[in-house]
């Protein structure tokens, strides 16, 4: 996994990621040149054998709309003169819909939230649960029947070049349907949270269908209709203008890879919450790379595998560690009792050690 900073936000480069509402309020986070754009809207060529995929240049839209249409959601969310829009999928027929945090964290604390069907239906929902560190949520709604359930595709099944084709409320615009390529995959890009503190999108799919504030929380799926990211992110180039940015999409979206998606929400749905792995270390970036630990936790995983404060983490599972993104990246990806192996060196010195991961309180 590589950090943002390094492998697209590179300064000079003109590029900016940006977060936040399209028309009422813009959060933006400048990380290495760049802006993400957690894309909110104001309220006012496939795997060889899978059998999932089609075959094609292009996916056939017109199809994959008219079958995923009813599985997308237009949702709102507001607090007090506040609000906003973004997008959602059905995920479970009792009702649960899948979409990004920042679509619904307005509304967290004494908000309302509303979902609107393609048919055009209009009902209230409430939050089931949030993940704020990877940008994630489960909304439900009650008394729904013959709901369309979008099906899970596999992470393990996308590849670079493959059609897609994303769905979602750009601009407040229900239903709409863009298409194009996957342009990369494992892309790792931090995007503003909740509280001033930052999300991230790990291994994030990259694509060129447009993806414009609105889309976040909706459906990037492949032509046989199947999900396999959750559109969270934008790419824009500043503009000449002091503080300002493009809105318009330039063919650079990045969404949160579907096996994750799946994997936290069925924790949200089952618990209300989600446990992220722990370290129990404070960390900084060491320009060289690799991370210097400022602090160790006693008693905590990273005290019991005998790293102390001074160390300078460079791998884990013999993947580079070049930023605090890296070792923020495994918190989400691994599970707490996960054992680990963390390469480091100690005054000059290189090793090694195991260390069993914990339970984020």
């Amino acid at each position: 996994m590589t950090d943002s900073t390094s492998e697209h936000g590179r300064r000079g480069g003109g590029w900016r990621i940006w977060v936040g509402m399209a028309v009422a309020a813009v959060l933006g986070a400048v990380i290495g040149g760049v802006v993400v754009n957690a894309n909110k809207s104001d309220a006012g060529g496939p795997r060889a054998g899978a059998p999932a995929q089609q075959a094609a240049a292009t996916c056939e839209a017109t199809q994959v709309a008219e079958k995923t249409l009813p599985s997308v959601v237009t949702i709102s969310a507001s607090k007090g003169n506040t609000g906003g829009t973004g997008s959602g999928e059905v995920i479970r027929k009792e009702g649960y819909i899948l979409t990004n945090n920042h679509v619904i964290s307005l509304a967290a604390d004494g908000g309302k939230v509303s979902v609107l069907f393609n048919d055009g239906s209009s009902v209230p929902a409430t939050i089931t649960g949030r993940d704020p560190k990877a940008d994630l949520a489960v909304i439900k709604v009650e008394g729904q029947s013959n709901l369309q359930v979008i099906p899970f595709g596999k992470s393990s099944d996308v590849e670079v070049g493959q059609p897609v084709v994303a769905l979602g409320a750009p601009l407040g615009l229900s239903g709409t349907v863009t298409s194009g390529i996957v342009s990369a995959l494992d892309r790792t890009i931090q995007v503003p949270g909740d509280n001033g503190e930052m999300a991230l999108l790990v291994s994030a799919v990259q694509t060129d269908a447009a993806i414009n504030p609105g889309n976040s929380g909706g459906a990037l799926v492949n032509c046989a209709s199947e999900l396999i990211g959750v559109p969270s992110a934008g790419a824009t180039i500043p503009s000449s203008e002091a503080g300002g940015g493009s809105a318009g999409d330039i063919g650079l979206g990045f969404a949160i890879p579907v096996d994750l998606a799946k994997s936290i929400s069925d924790e949200i749905i089952e618990t209300g919450t989600v446990t992220h792995a722990y370290f129990g270390v404070s960390v900084v970036t060491v320009p060289s790379g690799g991370v210097y630990l400022r602090s160790v936790v006693p008693g905590g995983p990273a005290a019991k595998a005998g790293l102390q404060a001074g160390d300078i983490i460079t791998a884990i599972d013999g993947n580079p560690v070049n930023s605090t993104t890296d070792l923020a990246a495994v918190t989400l990806t691994k599970n707490p009792g996960d054992v680990i192996t963390v390469d480091y060196t100690r005054g000059g010195q290189k090793a090694s050690t195991k260390l069993t991961l914990g339970a984020e309180r």
